[in-house]
């Protein structure tokens, strides 16, 4: 029985290798650094979310050179020109 319970634990930790390795790379940034990214595009897009049980927080996710990053504020941010937005129903973050 103990072999059949380690083969259990076996296959969920491959689940869980091969959930992350269907993520990718998630960066976890301050508001100011997403900010500084968003400035360094030319066009792209950002999923934003209105989240928060207590206190409201604004998140957001874009894609730049390979990365996803991601970002929480207590306010609203405005984006360049070039950047498109989709409102999303929520974000989730491993």
């Amino acid at each position: 029985m103990a072999a059949a319970g380690a083969g259990a634990g076996a296959a969920a930790a491959a689940a869980i290798a091969q959930a992350i390795k269907a993520s990718g790379a998630i960066v976890d940034l301050e508001p100011d650094e997403f900010q500084r990214i968003l400035s360094r595009m030319d066009s792209g897009l950002v999923v934003q979310t209105l989240g928060g049980f207590r206190k409201k927080t604004h998140e957001y996710l874009t894609a730049y050179a390979g990365f996803i990053f991601h970002t929480k504020s207590d306010k609203r941010m405005s984006f360049p020109s070039g950047v498109e937005t989709v409102w999303a129903k929520k974000i989730w973050v491993p």
